[in-house]
Protein backbone atom coordinates (compact mmCIF):
# COMPACT_ATOMS: atom_id res chain seq x y z
CA UNK A 1 0.00 0.00 0.00
CA UNK A 2 3.07 2.43 1.05
CA UNK A 3 4.84 1.63 -2.66
CA UNK A 4 1.62 2.09 -4.46
CA UNK A 5 0.58 5.35 -2.61
CA UNK A 6 4.17 6.56 -3.43
CA UNK A 7 3.60 5.76 -6.88
CA UNK A 8 0.31 7.72 -6.71
CA UNK A 9 2.19 10.55 -5.43
CA UNK A 10 4.71 10.48 -7.83
CA UNK A 11 2.51 9.94 -10.82
CA UNK A 12 0.26 13.38 -9.67
CA UNK A 13 3.90 15.43 -8.73
CA UNK A 14 4.80 14.75 -12.55
CA UNK A 15 1.57 16.19 -14.44
CA UNK A 16 1.20 18.95 -12.16
CA UNK A 17 4.35 19.79 -12.79
CA UNK A 18 3.51 19.61 -16.50
CA UNK A 19 0.20 21.56 -15.96
CA UNK A 20 1.77 24.11 -14.88
CA UNK A 21 4.66 24.39 -17.87
CA UNK A 22 2.30 24.34 -20.11
CA UNK A 23 0.35 27.11 -18.24
CA UNK A 24 3.18 28.80 -18.35
CA UNK A 25 4.18 28.36 -21.96
CA UNK A 26 0.30 29.74 -22.29
CA UNK A 27 -1.29 26.38 -23.35
CA UNK A 28 -4.11 26.07 -21.45
CA UNK A 29 -5.99 23.29 -22.57
CA UNK A 30 -3.30 21.38 -22.55
CA UNK A 31 -2.61 22.43 -19.10
CA UNK A 32 -5.73 22.03 -18.13
CA UNK A 33 -6.08 18.62 -18.61
CA UNK A 34 -2.96 17.82 -16.84
CA UNK A 35 -3.83 19.61 -13.87
CA UNK A 36 -7.69 17.59 -14.04
CA UNK A 37 -5.58 14.69 -14.61
CA UNK A 38 -3.11 15.68 -11.25
CA UNK A 39 -5.84 16.69 -8.94
CA UNK A 40 -7.89 12.79 -9.63
CA UNK A 41 -4.68 11.22 -8.64
CA UNK A 42 -4.14 13.65 -5.42
CA UNK A 43 -7.91 12.85 -4.47
CA UNK A 44 -6.85 8.79 -4.95
CA UNK A 45 -3.85 9.39 -2.30
CA UNK A 46 -6.01 11.72 0.03
CA UNK A 47 -8.43 8.58 0.23
CA UNK A 48 -5.42 5.86 0.38
CA UNK A 49 -3.81 6.96 2.92
CA UNK A 50 -4.30 7.81 7.06
CA UNK A 51 -1.40 9.51 7.68
CA UNK A 52 -3.41 13.21 8.94
CA UNK A 53 0.04 14.84 8.02
CA UNK A 54 -0.24 14.04 4.33
CA UNK A 55 -3.85 14.68 4.09
CA UNK A 56 -3.41 17.86 4.46
CA UNK A 57 -0.75 18.18 2.53
CA UNK A 58 -2.78 16.63 -0.13
CA UNK A 59 -5.98 19.07 0.66
CA UNK A 60 -3.69 22.28 0.26
CA UNK A 61 -2.26 21.47 -2.90
CA UNK A 62 -5.74 19.77 -4.05
CA UNK A 63 -7.75 23.76 -3.51
CA UNK A 64 -4.32 25.31 -4.65
CA UNK A 65 -4.26 23.50 -7.65
CA UNK A 66 -8.16 23.21 -8.39
CA UNK A 67 -8.25 27.43 -8.16
CA UNK A 68 -6.04 27.82 -10.48
CA UNK A 69 -7.62 24.97 -12.85
CA UNK A 70 -10.87 27.24 -12.22
CA UNK A 71 -9.26 30.30 -13.54
CA UNK A 72 -7.88 28.71 -16.63
CA UNK A 73 -11.29 27.10 -17.72
CA UNK A 74 -13.00 30.33 -16.94
CA UNK A 75 -10.42 31.94 -19.18
CA UNK A 76 -10.61 29.38 -21.76
CA UNK A 77 -14.66 30.20 -21.37
CA UNK A 78 -14.61 34.29 -21.60
CA UNK A 79 -12.18 33.62 -24.79
CA UNK A 80 -14.68 30.89 -26.74
CA UNK A 81 -17.57 33.71 -25.93
CA UNK A 82 -15.80 36.59 -27.38
CA UNK A 83 -14.44 34.59 -30.27
CA UNK A 84 -11.14 35.39 -29.69
CA UNK A 85 -9.46 32.90 -28.32
CA UNK A 86 -6.22 31.47 -29.40
CA UNK A 87 -3.16 29.12 -28.51
CA UNK A 88 -0.35 28.55 -29.95
CA UNK A 89 2.21 25.35 -29.81
CA UNK A 90 5.29 24.71 -31.67
CA UNK A 91 6.46 21.53 -32.83
CA UNK A 92 10.27 21.20 -32.91
CA UNK A 93 12.32 19.63 -35.32
CA UNK A 94 12.99 16.09 -34.57
CA UNK A 95 10.38 15.86 -31.49
CA UNK A 96 8.65 13.20 -30.66
CA UNK A 97 4.61 12.75 -28.56
CA UNK A 98 2.87 14.94 -31.32
CA UNK A 99 0.63 12.35 -32.36
CA UNK A 100 -2.79 13.91 -33.74
CA UNK A 101 -4.42 12.75 -30.91
CA UNK A 102 -2.34 14.70 -28.90
CA UNK A 103 -2.95 18.12 -30.83
CA UNK A 104 -6.67 17.77 -31.30
CA UNK A 105 -7.78 14.88 -29.19
CA UNK A 106 -8.81 17.02 -26.07
CA UNK A 107 -11.61 19.03 -28.34
CA UNK A 108 -13.32 15.67 -29.86
CA UNK A 109 -16.42 16.32 -27.26
CA UNK A 110 -19.62 14.84 -28.02
CA UNK A 111 -21.38 17.93 -28.99
CA UNK A 112 -19.63 17.65 -32.40
CA UNK A 113 -21.17 16.01 -35.46
CA UNK A 114 -19.17 17.03 -38.40
CA UNK A 115 -15.34 18.07 -39.02
CA UNK A 116 -14.15 20.07 -41.94
CA UNK A 117 -10.49 19.28 -43.25
CA UNK A 118 -8.46 21.46 -45.64
CA UNK A 119 -4.85 20.42 -46.65
CA UNK A 120 -3.63 20.95 -50.17
CA UNK A 121 -1.51 17.75 -49.96
CA UNK A 122 -3.74 14.80 -49.29
CA UNK A 123 -2.21 12.98 -52.56
CA UNK A 124 0.32 10.63 -51.98
CA UNK A 125 0.20 7.41 -50.30
CA UNK A 126 1.79 8.52 -46.79
CA UNK A 127 -0.25 11.61 -46.97
CA UNK A 128 -3.18 9.54 -47.83
CA UNK A 129 -2.93 7.03 -44.52
CA UNK A 130 -2.38 10.43 -42.44
CA UNK A 131 -5.60 11.44 -43.49
CA UNK A 132 -7.04 8.13 -42.74
CA UNK A 133 -5.34 8.16 -39.24
CA UNK A 134 -7.15 11.53 -38.37
CA UNK A 135 -10.41 9.97 -39.33
CA UNK A 136 -9.12 7.01 -37.01
CA UNK A 137 -9.58 9.49 -34.41
CA UNK A 138 -12.64 11.18 -35.24
CA UNK A 139 -14.50 7.40 -35.48
CA UNK A 140 -12.97 6.07 -31.75
CA UNK A 141 -12.72 9.53 -29.88
CA UNK A 142 -16.37 10.60 -27.61
CA UNK A 143 -17.46 12.84 -30.63
CA UNK A 144 -20.34 12.00 -32.22
CA UNK A 145 -18.92 12.86 -36.03
CA UNK A 146 -21.26 12.17 -38.62
CA UNK A 147 -19.84 13.91 -41.41
CA UNK A 148 -15.93 14.97 -43.05
CA UNK A 149 -15.61 17.10 -45.48
CA UNK A 150 -11.77 17.36 -47.30
CA UNK A 151 -10.85 19.68 -49.38
CA UNK A 152 -7.33 18.76 -51.40
CA UNK A 153 -5.75 19.35 -54.72
CA UNK A 154 -5.41 16.51 -57.46
CA UNK A 155 -2.90 14.22 -57.80
CA UNK A 156 -1.27 13.47 -60.67
CA UNK A 157 -2.86 10.19 -60.94
CA UNK A 158 -6.15 11.17 -59.92
CA UNK A 159 -7.71 8.00 -60.70
CA UNK A 160 -5.87 6.01 -57.77
CA UNK A 161 -6.16 9.12 -55.57
CA UNK A 162 -9.95 8.89 -56.18
CA UNK A 163 -10.16 4.85 -55.50
CA UNK A 164 -8.15 5.38 -52.73
CA UNK A 165 -10.43 7.97 -51.36
CA UNK A 166 -13.53 5.65 -52.13
CA UNK A 167 -11.80 3.29 -50.00
CA UNK A 168 -11.76 5.52 -47.34
CA UNK A 169 -15.46 6.32 -47.71
CA UNK A 170 -16.53 3.02 -47.83
CA UNK A 171 -14.69 1.99 -44.33
CA UNK A 172 -16.37 4.86 -43.10
CA UNK A 173 -19.95 3.98 -43.62
CA UNK A 174 -18.96 1.12 -41.49
CA UNK A 175 -19.32 3.60 -38.76
CA UNK A 176 -21.97 5.73 -40.00
CA UNK A 177 -19.64 8.68 -40.91
CA UNK A 178 -19.89 10.46 -44.43
CA UNK A 179 -16.79 11.48 -46.54
CA UNK A 180 -16.98 13.93 -49.25
CA UNK A 181 -14.21 15.12 -50.82
CA UNK A 182 -13.45 18.06 -52.83
CA UNK A 183 -10.78 19.35 -54.54
CA UNK A 184 -9.20 23.15 -55.69
CA UNK A 185 -6.89 24.12 -57.77
CA UNK A 186 -5.66 27.32 -55.49
CA UNK A 187 -5.72 25.80 -51.89
CA UNK A 188 -3.14 27.14 -49.63
CA UNK A 189 -4.53 27.04 -46.06
CA UNK A 190 -4.09 23.90 -43.72
CA UNK A 191 -6.59 23.85 -40.80
CA UNK A 192 -9.10 21.35 -38.96
CA UNK A 193 -12.31 22.88 -38.17
CA UNK A 194 -14.62 21.06 -35.69
CA UNK A 195 -18.43 22.21 -35.47
CA UNK A 196 -18.06 22.94 -32.01
CA UNK A 197 -16.32 26.11 -32.17
CA UNK A 198 -12.80 24.67 -32.45
CA UNK A 199 -10.21 25.51 -35.70
CA UNK A 200 -6.59 23.78 -35.87
CA UNK A 201 -4.42 25.22 -38.29
CA UNK A 202 -1.12 23.33 -38.72
CA UNK A 203 1.84 24.74 -40.75
CA UNK A 204 2.78 22.41 -42.25
CA UNK A 205 -0.70 20.66 -42.35
CA UNK A 206 -1.22 16.78 -41.75
CA UNK A 207 2.25 16.04 -43.48
CA UNK A 208 4.74 17.03 -40.11
CA UNK A 209 5.93 14.04 -39.58
CA UNK A 210 9.39 12.45 -40.86
CA UNK A 211 9.52 8.77 -42.52
CA UNK A 212 10.25 6.32 -39.61
CA UNK A 213 13.77 4.66 -40.17
CA UNK A 214 12.22 1.28 -41.77
CA UNK A 215 8.45 -0.86 -41.59
CA UNK A 216 9.55 -2.38 -38.41
CA UNK A 217 11.23 0.50 -36.48
CA UNK A 218 9.26 1.94 -33.70
CA UNK A 219 7.14 4.58 -34.62
CA UNK A 220 5.91 3.48 -38.03
CA UNK A 221 2.46 2.35 -36.06
CA UNK A 222 2.39 4.28 -33.26
CA UNK A 223 2.96 8.38 -34.28
CA UNK A 224 3.87 9.57 -30.90
CA UNK A 225 6.63 7.81 -31.33
CA UNK A 226 7.40 9.19 -34.83
CA UNK A 227 9.98 12.14 -35.34
CA UNK A 228 8.45 15.03 -35.99
CA UNK A 229 9.23 18.44 -38.88
CA UNK A 230 9.61 21.80 -36.85
CA UNK A 231 6.25 23.32 -37.42
CA UNK A 232 3.63 26.19 -35.66
CA UNK A 233 0.03 24.74 -34.46
CA UNK A 234 -2.56 28.04 -34.06
CA UNK A 235 -5.42 26.76 -31.94
CA UNK A 236 -8.72 28.85 -32.19
CA UNK A 237 -11.85 28.90 -30.88
CA UNK A 238 -15.39 30.53 -32.89
CA UNK A 239 -18.67 31.37 -31.62
CA UNK A 240 -19.99 30.66 -35.33
CA UNK A 241 -18.27 28.00 -36.58
CA UNK A 242 -21.46 25.57 -36.13
CA UNK A 243 -23.93 27.85 -38.60
CA UNK A 244 -21.46 28.02 -40.95
CA UNK A 245 -21.38 24.25 -41.21
CA UNK A 246 -25.19 23.96 -41.16
CA UNK A 247 -25.30 26.65 -44.34
CA UNK A 248 -22.72 24.90 -46.26
CA UNK A 249 -24.46 21.04 -45.37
Amino acid sequence: MTETLAAVEQAAISLLKRAVELDTSKRFTESLICYQEGIQLLLEALKATSDEGKKKRFRQRIEEYMNRAETLKKHIAAGKESGKYHEQIRIEENSKGWSYERLIGRFLDDQITGVEVEDPYIRNIHQMYNFLRMCELFVKSKSNVKSIKLTTGKDHDEDLQIKRFKEIEASLKDYNVTLDVNYSTSLHDREIRLNNGWIVKIGRGLDYFKPPNGKFSLGYCDFDLRKCHETTVDIFHKKHTQSKFSSSS
